[in-house]
């Protein structure tokens, strides 16, 4: 039963690390653009992608301020 707390605190603080604004809004975005894609707008995918990160980024770096 240890191993599998280790393996859990692990990956939680491999994907959270520092930040979880970060982590929460990096699989946002994946999930936002995975349903871009779905419905059919890949290319508006290609566009929003990056600009949803950035603004993830953004957020993240105020609330540290």
């Amino acid at each position: 039963m240890r191993w599998i707390s280790a393996f859990g605190r692990f990956w939680y603080d491999f994907i959270v690390g520092d930040s979880v604004e970060l982590a929460i809004g990096g699989c946002t975005v994946i999930a936002l653009g995975a349903l871009i894609v779905w419905l059919g707008f890949a290319i508006a995918a290609e566009i929003a992608m990056p600009l949803l990160v950035a603004a993830t980024l953004a957020i993240s770096l105020r609330r540290s301020l």
